[in-house]
């Protein structure tokens, strides 16, 4: 491969996140705007978010947790998970939140998260699919899954559909359960290559980020149409974020680093801000009974076009069945 074609997938994915940046950074130039919205407490609701001791996951938390949610957080790390939960309890002064372990990097350990989970007898209200990983070199995951497309995407596809009959039996005509998937929009530049999905034929750290994020969004159109067809009270969102300071950008080259460190106060959102669009899909009345949609700054936004792609969309759910080992409910196109 040339060095040309090497450098296309990291070049494309730069030139998203300075677009991005740039619309960011009018947004805040702009005198006014709305006002942050304030949304109804969510008391006896439970919820469960991914990634939640750190960055956008966060904030995200500890916002359900304001709401009166009782709140899981879900992560690979027991230490910054209790000491992420004993701050939020402290100034959210809601006793109701709590430390899970799950990896989702492995497929044992989503499957212990998920049993600990039904031990407590409790419904599900809210996912939010929130933990990933960005331009990490090719490594693999603990069942031999290329890193991005194993946790960031095949992580979360499990878990939801693991959890998918709680969510079904606890959301309601009147308040439906809700799914939330963090993608971002690097998806706009992804490649889905359905027989390397895995990026063993040339792995390019940018081109599997963005393809893992495009499957996210491919996935959440999937299983909307599914829970649609089935009758369940479930809705599926998928999120972007925006551009956002937080440790993902660890993995780029050293002048990348300078460049944000000089820039980012200017160009970068906060991690409270990066949570907003999350919290608003979990929570805003707007949007009860909606499903399907990429969201964008709280707003309804048109993602890739070949996310909308259903055959696209069918071909990777069956094949991310045969990879995660359950049963393909959507063979059946219900």
């Amino acid at each position: 491969m040339s060095l040309l074609s090497r450098a296309l997938p990291a070049l494309r994915l730069y030139c998203i996140g300075l677009a991005v940046a740039l619309h960011q950074l009018l947004r805040r130039l702009r005198p006014g705007g709305p006002p942050a919205p304030v949304f109804p407490t969510q008391n006896g609701n439970v919820a469960i978010v991914t990634g939640g001791a750190k960055g956008i996951g966060y904030h995200t938390v500890k916002h359900l947790a304001r709401l009166g949610m009782h709140v899981i957080l879900a992560g690979n790390d027991e230490s910054e998970g209790q000491e992420a939960v004993r701050k939020i309890k402290e100034e959210t002064v809601n006793g109701k939140v709590e430390f899970l372990h799950c990896d989702l990097a492995s497929m044992k350990s989503i499957r212990q998260f998920v049993q600990q989970f039904r031990a407590k007898n409790c419904p599900l209200h809210v996912l939010v699919n929130n933990a990933g990983v960005m331009l990490v070199p090719e490594r693999k995951t603990e069942d031999g899954f290329e890193e991005h497309f194993g946790l960031n995407y095949l992580g979360h596809f499990l878990l939801t559909n693991l959890l998918l009959e709680t969510l079904k039996q606890s959301g309601t005509r009147s308040r439906n359960a809700r799914v939330i998937t963090v993608s971002s929009a690097t998806h706009y530049v992804g490649r889905l290559h359905l027989n390397d999905l895995q990026s063993r034929c040339s792995y390019s750290p940018h081109g599997a980020y963005a393809q893992s994020k495009l499957a996210l969004v491919l996935f959440t159109y999937r299983l909307q149409h599914l829970m649609t067809a089935d009758g369940s009270h479930v809705t599926a969102n998928v999120v972007d974020p925006g551009v956002v300071n937080t440790e993902l950008y660890k993995n780029v080259c050293w002048a990348t680093k300078v460049v944000k460190w000089m820039t980012a106060w200017l160009f970068f959102k906060t991690p409270e801000e990066g949570a907003s669009t999350s919290i608003y899909a979990a929570v805003s009345p707007e949007l009860e009974g909606v499903g399907g949609i990429y969201l964008y700054n709280e707003q309804r936004t048109k993602s890739t076009d070949v996310s909308y792609d259903e055959e696209l969309q069918r071909r990777l759910w069956t094949e991310s069945c045969k990879m995660t080992r359950i049963s393909d409910v959507g063979s059946r196109d219900l």
